[in-house]
């Protein structure tokens, strides 16, 4: 696996974009929380003037043995059904990108299924879905570097193409249960509080799902629980690509939304593995899968939005971008009160 070099925030910058923020025609903190987000955004770029340029958000997709365990209701070609759904522009994910103007990158970082050549799709196939962890490791140790390096090299290409701004999705059926148990381990959290419906278990479904995880975090009782031994075991390898696509993108000092619960528990692995990723983080919304709130308060996270989502394919960064560039623009574009000759208060 590559290293990464992620450098913090530049907090000297804080002052000053604090200053611009409040000096401008508004009372002071009126526009909430998308001062947060301006200033956020200047100490990542380290200027008092951020732009957003060229949006992008990559989906990743994968398959995971676990899923022939039964722990979601849907069957496991429904993966590579959606991928398709997505190179044809008909997924949630393309409505709310087009809308907004964000460029959709689709990945197939490990599917079980061998697609023909596309335009739109990006093949860092590492295998054909993982293995099921109930009975041995989801990835070899060079399977999940492979991974994590091949979703660097991706965000490092979207970089060089312009963009700074970038949000990850993901698509495999089985996957909430890999983050589920990421959680679980890094949150050390009781697994009971990490696991949720996914795509719609009801209760008998959910039952079964808690019981096959739980089996598998007994048959790894003695896994030395170091953040890539959690994500090589457990892991698959579109979660594995979000974590070095993360870790790259903070490295190159881009603006990183945050998806859901797929995503965060990438990002907790990222974090594991160097902290400052979290300097780069807006955290777009908080889902509605059970588990997601817990994971936003140990990152001591604050989600931009709250609707109750819990699609995935990175809708909610997409929904919350308009957002992000709203903070952005009244910085830039704002009067303050001296220039718009109006009055501050006594």
């Amino acid at each position: 696996m590559n290293t990464f070099d992620i450098q913090p925030v530049n907090s000297n910058t804080a002052a000053a974009l604090t200053h611009k923020i409040n000096y401008k025609t508004k009372p002071l903190g009126a526009l909430g929380v998308l001062e947060k987000i301006a200033l956020q955004v200047g100490c990542i770029q380290d200027t008092l003037a951020p732009a957003l340029h060229h949006p992008a958000i990559v989906v990743f997709a994968g398959d995971h043995g676990i899923a022939k365990e039964g722990v979601s209701p849907y069957p496991q070609e429904v993966t590579y059904q959606m991928v398709y759904n997505f190179l044809q522009g008909g997924a949630g994910i393309n409505v709310f990108s087009r809308q907004n103007g964000i460029a959709i990158k689709v990945v197939d970082a490990g599917v079980n299924f061998n697609f023909e050549a596309h335009p739109d799709l990006i093949n860092a196939k590492v295998g054909h879905g993982t293995k099921s962890y109930l009975t041995g490791d989801a990835m070899s140790e060079a399977e999940c570097s492979t991974a994590i390096d091949k979703g660097a090299a991706i965000v490092k290409e979207i970089c060089a193409e312009g963009c700074n701004v970038i949000g990850f999705g993901e698509m495999g059926i089985g996957n909430t249960s890999s983050a589920a148990i990421i959680m679980s381990l890094l949150c050390e959290l009781p697994l009971e509080q990490c696991i949720g419906r996914g795509t719609g278990l009801n209760d008998e479904g959910l039952k079964k799902k808690t019981a096959v995880l739980t089996a598998a975090m007994d048959y790894h009782a003695n896994l030395d629980k170091t953040p890539f031994n959690i994500l090589k075991t457990f892991g698959g390898f579109e979660i594995a690509m979000i974590c070095g696509a993360m870790l790259k993108a903070a490295e190159l000092k881009m603006v990183i939304l945050v998806d859901g619960f797929i995503t965060t528990a990438a990002l907790l692995v990222a974090a594991g593995i160097d902290t400052n990723v979290l300097d780069y983080c807006i955290f777009s919304h908080q889902s509605d899968e059970q588990g997601h709130a817990l994971m936003l308060k140990k990152l001591k996270a604050e989600p931009v939005l709250h609707l109750g989502m819990r699609l995935g394919e990175g809708t909610g960064a997409a929904v919350a971008y308009p957002l992000i560039k709203s903070a952005v623009n009244f910085l830039n574009e704002m009067a303050s009160f001296e220039s718009a000759g109006v009055s501050n208060k006594a």
